[in-house]
């Protein structure tokens, strides 16, 4: 009986855990993004709020002058879990302002990603659905030689959760935000996230998000 308590207890804090379309990271956002192919990989670390533990993936984009596209894998590894949860996502982004003779740039983004059902050891992870939508605003700094946006990103994300314990809600609508960074020195770029959302329980979730990127751009 306590074990069946505890694994209950455990499924309904991960069916509400960690934040943006790829669990375990940040909604990761590029205002100003160009054209051509960018390939990323990805380091983040939830808080204990959204589940702890460390993840890992990479992602690749394809912009086309205004319009972005990006498809990705995470694998994140929470607290007190024996086996990795993979998420399947990507993203659309709509750049509305901005360009080479405008500073400042402004995006529409959409997004949705999809976690693997997988049996732990521990407990049943419940498949988590997560969409996206957020608007991106990048400001540019006048820096020589390097490429400094620092941007924000506030959207509303929602949840939806399979096989959650008896009595839990399935789904959940929130707000969410995030500031970050994107540097580039040529075709290398760095990019740093954090990410914020407020769930139903109360709690807030953040995720902390570090990576590098290559740029193969005409």
């Amino acid at each position: 009986m306590k074990h069946t308590v505890l694994t209950l207890g455990l499924t309904a804090v991960l069916a509400t855990n960690a934040a943006a379309q790829w669990l375990g990271e940040p909604a990761w956002n590029d205002p100003q993004a160009g054209t051509g192919f960018t390939i990323y990989g990805d380091y983040s670390r939830p808080n204990s709020n959204a589940g702890g533990g460390t993840a890992f993936g990479g992602r690749v984009t394809l912009g086309a002058g205004t319009f972005t596209l990006t498809g990705g894998v995470s694998s994140w590894k929470a607290d007190g879990v024996s086996d990795r949860i993979t998420t399947f996502g990507g993203t659309a982004a709509f750049r509305l302002i901005g360009g080479s003779l405008i500073p400042v740039a402004v995006n529409l983004q959409l997004g949705g990603g999809h976690s693997l059902d997988i049996q732990s050891t521990t407990t049943a992870l419940p498949v988590q659905t997560t969409l996206l939508a957020a608007v991106g605003l990048s400001v540019p700094l006048p820096t020589p030689g390097v490429t400094v946006a620092p941007y924000v990103s506030p959207g509303i994300r929602y949840h939806h959760y399979s096989s959650v314990a008896a009595g839990a809600a399935d789904h959940e609508t929130n707000f969410g935000w995030v500031i970050g960074g994107n540097l580039g020195f040529g075709p290398i770029g760095i990019h740093l996230a954090y990410d914020s959302e407020k769930f139903d329980d109360g709690t807030r979730h953040g995720v902390f998000g570090v990576g590098a990127s290559l740029g193969l751009r005409p």
